[in-house]
């Protein structure tokens, strides 16, 4: 194809990059709530996980959103999870209001709005993946994911930076600090959606495209077909053990120390994401030169190896310090993960976005699984389970990805 025919997609990369931080700021103030609604509601480190789960159980749509997507197209899929998260808010401010007032479970009312801003979540990551790959040249796929995900990494470096100034703001844990923010980030996103309703995105053919480019593609019936699909979907249930392990369990470890302030725990969780931000936009740069599997076996090594140390170092802030630098080597795992995931997939890649995307429950299952064992055998024993994780994700990369192509 000659420059004059080949198509401009920087508007919607910027459009899709603008849906990406909008998912981290979500996903990771969903996160970041686990310490405040612990002390709130007055809950065990098992309920408090509960906040994952009913975020991230969301995933299990991810499939039958993916096919939606096939029949309304990139476009319509964002517009539509736009309107639901915004929903999801709203329904989240005036349900917990109503609830206090009628003296009714408010936990519950916000884990089931949670669980529907979730879902539009879902629809918005199963948009923001394969788009992403198919916004430019596919050799170019994995340096456009990860820098999305960096884009997505600032949003959860100010996340809990936004939960400690807004929703907590030195203030004791209690339910009716929740409403006012949330509908404010309701409004804010419908607006989003608004406006996109009227903004031209381009219609893309991913088979026809990947024919013109020279890519390489292994054509089945179906996207159930392909192994390696379906190992990339494990590959990010595992991943989120790792990722969302980290926050999850850092409550716990700083009790170890005897710190038990919430405002403490949250704002450093900060740390922790602003790595990740940090390790994509480096991640980006350096993928612009070297193979994506050699980077993401040395992340994953490396960042094993923080958690480690960190559990050595378990008495003192040096281990929490550690156990905060995994998050400069966890950054690029999702994006190369899923990039793996979708290779030589043609006029597939929009299932597929589906089938990986609900690897994403592995937050819903394995966060109140450690949260358990924290309650019968305490933190360390707990994140000593990432270690199977990073092992899971060491074969994929290197062994698991190549199953089934040529």
């Amino acid at each position: 194809m000659s420059q004059q025919q080949r198509p401009n997609y920087t508007f919607a990369l910027i459009v899709v990059f603008i849906v990406c931080f909008l998912i981290g700021f979500i996903t990771t103030m969903n996160n970041s709530m686990i310490a405040f609604c612990s002390k709130a509601f007055d809950l065990s480190a098992q309920q408090g996980q509960y906040v994952n789960s009913a975020f991230y159980g969301a995933y299990l749509l991810a499939i039958p959103f993916s096919l939606l997507m096939s029949k309304i197209g990139y476009k319509g899929t964002l517009i539509l999870g736009l309107a639901v998260a915004g929903v999801g808010f709203v329904v989240n401010s005036l349900g917990i209001s109503a609830a206090i007032s009628a003296a009714a479970n408010v936990y519950a009312v916000f884990l089931g709005s949670m669980c529907l801003v979730a879902m539009g979540v879902v629809m918005l990551q199963n948009v923001a993946n394969p788009y992403v790959m198919v916004l430019g040249s596919p050799e170019k796929g994995a340096f456009r994911m990860t820098l999305s995900q960096a884009l997505n990494s600032v949003a959860t470096t100010v996340a809990p930076i936004f939960i400690t100034t807004v929703i907590i703001a030195g203030k004791a844990p209690a339910p009716e600090l929740v409403p006012g923010p949330f509908l404010g980030l309701g409004i804010f996103t419908l607006v989003i959606c608004g406006i996109l309703v009227f903004l031209k995105l381009p219609k893309i053919d991913e088979g026809k495209q990947s024919a013109e480019a020279g890519q390489k593609i292994v054509e089945k019936s179906s996207v159930f077909a392909y192994p390696h699909v379906w190992l990339g979907a494990l590959g990010i249930f595992m991943y989120m053990g790792v990722e969302i392990g980290v926050p999850s369990m850092l409550p716990y470890r700083f009790e170890q120390l005897g710190i038990t302030d919430s405002d403490v725990v949250t704002s450093y969780l900060a740390f922790y994401w602003g790595g990740m931000m940090v390790g994509r936009f480096v991640g980006a740069g350096i993928l612009a030169k070297f193979e994506p599997r050699k980077l993401l076996t040395a992340c994953i090594c490396l960042g094993a190896a923080c958690i480690a140390l960190s559990l050595l170092f378990a008495s003192s802030m040096f281990g929490i310090w550690l156990m905060l630098a995994a998050g400069l080597f966890h950054s690029v795992m999702w994006p190369l993960v899923f990039n793996l995931g979708l290779q030589q997939l043609g006029r597939h890649t929009k299932a597929a976005s589906g089938v990986i995307n609900t690897g994403v429950i592995g937050a819903a299952i394995l966060m109140p699984i450690m949260g358990a064992v924290v309650d019968v055998t305490g933190v360390i024993i707990a994140m000593c389970v990432m270690f199977v994780y990073y092992g899971y994700l060491f074969w994929f990369c290197n062994f698991g990805s190549k199953i089934g192509l040529r």
